[in-house]
């Protein structure tokens, strides 16, 4: 692939005002060699793998950074699902796991290690359980640590004992970092159908169909997106802004295929993957919501919201595919409201509901991200809002999360503050009639008819 003088000029143009970043360079790494049945020796294991492994990545990164002039926003690692590591472990709590990440996430200067991880689609293992109680007190000691469940998917459908299980973790993790807002919260994530190459936090873990290392990037882009359609003019019909979008990811995907390469090169790390997803930071112009009310949509949840994010999650597909043969990972449009200014904002005026998120999910790259809900809520209200969001992932063959955040101590219109790319939450309102019963009931939801696919 040859990148032309016209296209570094207009790539330059894009960061210097339009925000354009790589959002992360995500070293993967299997820890399964790690494995031991002395917690102590796993954990000094895990460490010492990754500070080797990692150890140029942050140089190498900021180096890239300097060179080509396209900042690089995070660094990050993740790794093989832990609970698949300390399956031999004889310790019930995998806390000091947990611990020796984040030193070494600390020791090599990544901002965060995904990867606390446990896949539970068909069924919880005694392992699976082990790491799933220990995620709490896991995130309440360490701040680094991102931490992910899968529950759900297409081919085993709904593992309901799992949701409920995600749903009493998500409190208690809640409750163990109440005085910090809850931040534990914003470190879990409960998905169906998650993917093994995925860069992005919270949800990144090192599948194990992937090499020993690879390289992932995510490239992010919303005010680019959003400064070109801010040029069409209002008779502009929908297929020409569906072209203006495709046009211009194409032009993104190019810039971070460049990092990428370059990335991979010089670690001596193979390339994974390109993943090309919308995702937003508070600053203003740097918002998926701005995307949608450029394209004519009122306010972000207003009727039409979403449409326009359905044609705009196809148009950036389409621009990404073409630019590059390695895209994977989620690449999309995210919507995590804490995250995104006019989210935010249109959450505030009352035009964003929780209900229209989840809408909203059901054509977008995952799901419902960083929401806070009053803390005072019940453990059958976060099952049922899992479940909804699970079943929208399984039927319609997507990955679709879940990052929800109980204020603990907080009611609805009220803010939890996080700073950086976490941004800041409003506190929304949720539908309190999920019912005693439903969540209750356990077993497991079929897999739909559309997965009997050989």
């Amino acid at each position: 692939m040859q990148i032309t003088p016209q296209e570094v000029a207009e790539t330059l143009a894009m960061v210097a005002q339009q925000r354009l970043d790589i959002r992360t360079i995500t070293l993967g790494l299997s820890i399964r060699d790690c494995a031991h049945e002395d917690i102590e020796v796993c954990a000094a294991r895990i460490y010492e793998r990754l500070t080797q492994a990692a150890e140029a990545l942050v140089p190498v990164a900021d180096q890239l950074a300097r060179e080509y002039g396209i900042p690089i926003a995070n660094k990050r690692i993740s790794v093989t699902p832990v609970a698949e590591v300390c399956a031999a472990v004889t310790s019930p709590d995998l806390t000091l796991v947990a611990q020796a990440l984040d030193r070494a996430a600390d020791a090599v200067g990544v901002d965060f290690v995904g990867g606390f991880s446990a896949l539970v689609h068909k069924g919880i293992s005694e392992k699976d359980r082990r790491l799933i109680e220990s995620i709490p007190q896991a995130l309440a000691t360490t701040n680094r640590v991102c931490s992910s469940v899968n529950v759900a998917s297409t081919r085993a459908g709904i593992n309901m004992d799992a949701v409920l299980v995600m749903a009493k973790t998500i409190l208690a993790t809640a409750h163990a970092t109440a005085d910090r807002d809850a931040i534990g919260c914003a470190k879990l994530v409960v998905f169906a159908n998650a993917v093994e190459d995925n860069p992005f936090m919270a949800g990144a873990f090192h599948g194990s169909g992937e090499a020993d290392a690879v390289i992932n990037v995510g490239v992010s882009g919303p005010g680019v997106v959003r400064a070109v359609l801010a040029e069409l003019d209002d008779t502009a019909d929908i297929t020409q802004v569906a072209e203006a979008i495709k046009a211009t990811t194409f032009k993104i995907t190019r810039a971070g295929e460049l990092i990428a390469r370059e990335a991979s090169r010089r670690l001596g790390v193979q390339m994974g993957i390109l993943d090309l997803s919308l995702a937003p930071t508070p600053a203003q112009g740097d918002s998926v919501a701005g995307i949608l009310e450029a394209m004519g949509v009122g306010v972000c949840g207003g009727p039409g919201t979403t449409a326009a994010l359905a044609l705009l999650n196809d148009a950036v597909k389409k621009g990404g595919v073409m630019a590059s043969s390695s895209v994977g990972g989620l690449s999309g449009a995210f919507i995590p409201v804490s995250e995104d200014a006019g989210m935010i904002a249109a959450a505030e005026a009352g035009a964003l509901s929780i209900e229209k998120l989840e809408a909203m999910t059901s054509v977008c790259s995952v799901g419902l991200d960083m929401i806070a809900v009053p803390g005072d809520v019940d453990v059958e209200t976060i099952f049922g809002v899992i479940a909804d969001e699970m079943a929208i992932g399984v039927i319609n063959n997507k990955t679709t999360a879940v990052r929800l955040i109980p204020a603990i101590g907080k009611v609805a219109g009220e803010r939890l503050e996080y700073g950086g790319l976490l941004g800041s939450a409003p506190v929304m309102p949720v539908n309190r009639h999920a019912g005693t019963v439903f969540a209750h009931r356990g077993g497991r939801f079929p897999a739909p008819l559309n997965s009997l696919r050989n």
